[in-house]
């Protein structure tokens, strides 16, 4: 594969001039992509990456995927204007359990090298670690623009944080990596890795940097932090009915980044109607984890609630019986917050008000209305994606 097809989609690129020698040569890189697991699911945001990491595996590169299982305990402050909250040992390597999992559904196992950085961390001692601090000035780490705004705005910068870009850099003299790719949060992180190979007397790695996806909430990137993100881990509904939910502006860059569709093909998919080019999108991100029958089913349920206006067929079900036994009244403000969909009956009280709760298809307005036996195997439906059937 030539090395501008490998490029597609990127960012930046620095050090582009010796990866073109390198892959012209027919030389077999080592590619490094390193994963904090700070929680349990890799996000469609990593999808990104991964896509990158996979198009240099089936050029025949060697992929590293890097489980920073040490790092995680830092916490990557790229992009932060906070203190991240501090991970246990047991936490991290409770959430690291199933990356590699998530990770194998899209590049191929057989070809994948995995590391986690402990290997050589957790046999540093604090001699080792002064010596890899004197690297770095501070006048330097006060160049990345989150740590500028944080020093500028008196919010506080632990020394942890601020020897992580270090750390990360680390990894790259230990791995030997020849190229190391990531998002364009990333960048100073990765350029890092290239000044410690050098005083190391290794080959500078290249860096690549990936643009960064938009979250559900069409603002931040999408984050585990921010909670705007789908998930590998998704189930198939969760997965479709994320999708559906972004904005038709960033719907193109989902197809672009997570798809990779050419400008040509997006072209042709903008002339049709957003709804069903937002469609198209969701079915194949779901066919991509879980294939294509079941996200044509997905398709088919989607259509059928939100366009026909009918029920889903896997509606989550209340017994009256099993959480009423005790004499509390089966109000319908009790079983909504029963179902664990919202965070507080005052939540639920003011969907009321808005006329976003519905009863058999009719508009309902009184959070009290009392369900009992008799008048049970009722649906419940709350805004466009709740829906609770009520049995006795």
């Amino acid at each position: 594969m030539k090395l501008g097809n490998l490029l597609y989609n990127v960012e930046k690129v620095v050090g582009q001039d010796e990866l073109e020698n390198s892959i012209s040569n027919g030389e077999k890189l080592k590619i490094k992509f390193g994963v904090d697991p700070t929680r349990p699911d890799l996000t469609f945001g990593h999808l990104v990456v991964f896509n990158k990491l996979k198009q240099f595996q089936e050029a025949g590169h060697e992929a590293i995927l890097l489980i920073g299982d040490y790092t995680a305990r830092i916490g990557d402050p790229s992009g932060r204007s906070d203190l991240r909250p501090e991970l246990t040992e047991d936490e991290v390597n409770e959430n690291a359990k199933t990356y590699l999992d998530q990770a194998f559904k899209i590049i191929d196992k057989d070809k994948t090298v995995v590391r986690r950085n402990s290997e050589w961390f957790s046999e540093m001692n604090f001699g080792d670690s002064l010596s890899l601090a004197r690297k770095m000035t501070v006048a330097r780490m006060l160049e990345r623009d989150d740590f500028e705004k944080r020093y500028k705005n008196s919010q506080p910068i632990s020394i942890v944080e601020f020897i992580y870009p270090l750390v990360q850099g680390y990894d790259s003299i230990m791995l030997e990596s020849d190229v190391e790719i990531g998002g364009s949060d990333q960048l100073f992180n990765m350029l890092v890795g290239r000044t410690l190979q050098k005083d190391d007397g290794q080959k500078q790695q290249a860096v690549i940097t990936m643009p960064l996806l938009v979250g559900l909430d069409g603002k931040k990137k999408m984050s585990k932090s921010y909670d705007n993100y789908i998930s590998f881990n998704d189930s198939s509904k969760d997965i479709f009915g994320k999708v559906m939910s972004i904005s038709d502006e960033i719907m193109w860059d989902y197809f672009r980044l997570l798809l990779l569709k050419d400008d040509q093909i997006i072209n042709e998919l903008r002339r049709k109607h957003p709804m069903e080019a937002k469609k198209q999108l969701a079915e194949e991100l779901t066919a991509l984890f879980f294939g294509s029958n079941v996200a044509k089913n997905e398709s088919e349920n989607f259509s059928n609630v939100f366009t026909r206006g009918e029920n889903p067929d896997d509606m989550e079900v209340i017994s009256l019986s099993k959480y009423f036994s005790d004499g509390e009244k089966a109000t319908l403000l009790s079983i909504l917050f029963h179902s664990n969909n919202f965070e507080s009956k005052g939540e639920i009280r003011r969907l009321f008000k808005q006329g976003a709760v519905k009863l058999d298809g009719k508009k309902c307005e009184q959070a009290d209305y009392e369900i009992t036996s008799e008048n049970a195997d009722r649906i419940v439906r709350v805004g466009k994606k709740v829906f609770i059937k009520i049995i006795n």
